[in-house]
Order: structure tokens, then C-alpha cells, then sequence
């Protein structure tokens, strides 16, 4: 039985994540104040950097032959709020119109956070799953929505890696960059 001492554990763990980190680009909205990074391999494919509210959007490439019909994507969109109550008012109209999709319907368990969302919804006729994330900072609400096929025929392994990358863009949202 082969034994890892935890600095071996740690300069491992170290060596096999420095990679996944080093291929994350930097972006930022509102005037810096918001920053958020996401995986290299998903190009930015629209922008609104001025005004109020600014997104970003990115396609995440999907091999399978749904993705020529439907691009699985991610946005983050910024808007300024005055307050808590903007936010939380912000967060129930956006939801509220999530509902209005094309056979939408929630998933188990989508709402045991308030300020987040998972559903399934149509576009272009293809299932698609929904993940929105909401944070207030410092004036402004965040909406984070990851969206990609929810059919069979996408591989296992490319969903695992677009979940992985939506989750690493929330992390980095919360922490700031």
C-alpha cells in the first residue's frame, strides 16, 4: 500500500490544480467592481460594458450534435441596486420571468436557497437546465446563469466540466476575482 505524507498530498494537490487555475481569464464589470473569472476555453460572445445593467456572455463549445441547434452558455449581468429591498425585488422579477420559459419547470431542490435558481426550460424545442446564482455587493446585484442541453445525448463528461466551470465563476464572483 503506497503511503502519501500530507506534503506530498499538498505539492500533488498543488501541481494538478495549477493548471486548471492558470486557465481562467480575469473579467470585470461596473467599473471593476465587480470581477469574475472564467475557464479560457469559453470564448466571451457578447458584452454590454457600460450603462445600467452590463453583462457578459460566453458560449461554452458543445461537441454533441445539440450543440449546433442551442449554445450552452454563461452570462453575468450586473445591475445597480439601492438597496437590499431593489435587490430582493431585482431577484423576483427575473425569477418570475424565468417561470414565464417555454416549458419551465423547476428541479428538485432549485430553490433551497433564495438566492438561487435551478430549472429546465425549452429553447429552440431542446431541454435546456438552467443555474442562476444572485449576490448582493456594495450597491450592485449579480445574476450568474449557466445554461446548457439537458439531454441525454450531451457527454457525461463535457456536463461535469461545464458544471465544474459554472461553479468555479461563482466562487470567483463571491471572492471578487
Amino acid at each position: 500500500m503506497t503511503r502519501i505524507t500530507l506534503p506530498t498530498a499538498v505539492l500533488l494537490a498543488g501541481v494538478l490544480l495549477a493548471p486548471a487555475l492558470a486557465r481562467a481569464a480575469q473579467y470585470q464589470l461596473a467599473d471593476g467592481r465587480v470581477r469574475f473569472q472564467v475557464p479560457d476555453a469559453w470564448p466571451q460572445i457578447m458584452v454590454q460594458d457600460s450603462g445600467n445593467p452590463q453583462f457578459m456572455a460566453f458560449q461554452v463549445p458543445d461537441p454533441s450534435p445539440v450543440g449546433r441547434r442551442v449554445l450552452a452558455r454563461v452570462t453575468v449581468t450586473v445591475e445597480q441596486m439601492t438597496d437590499l429591498a431593489a435587490f430582493r425585488r431585482w431577484v423576483s422579477q427575473r425569477l418570475a420571468h424565468s417561470q414565464r420559459l417555454p416549458g419551465y419547470q423547476a428541479e428538485a431542490g432549485g430553490r433551497t436557497d433564495p438566492s438561487a435558481a435551478r430549472y429546465k426550460a425549452m429553447e429552440s424545442g431542446v431541454p435546456m437546465r438552467y443555474s442562476e446564482r444572485y449576490y448582493f455587493r456594495a450597491g450592485e446585484g449579480v445574476q450568474l446563469r449557466c445554461l446548457r442541453p439537458a439531454r441525454s445525448d450531451v457527454d457525461a463528461a463535457w456536463v461535469v466540466r461545464f458544471d465544474r466551470g459554472c461553479d468555479a465563476i461563482a466562487a470567483s464572483l463571491q471572492r471578487g476575482g
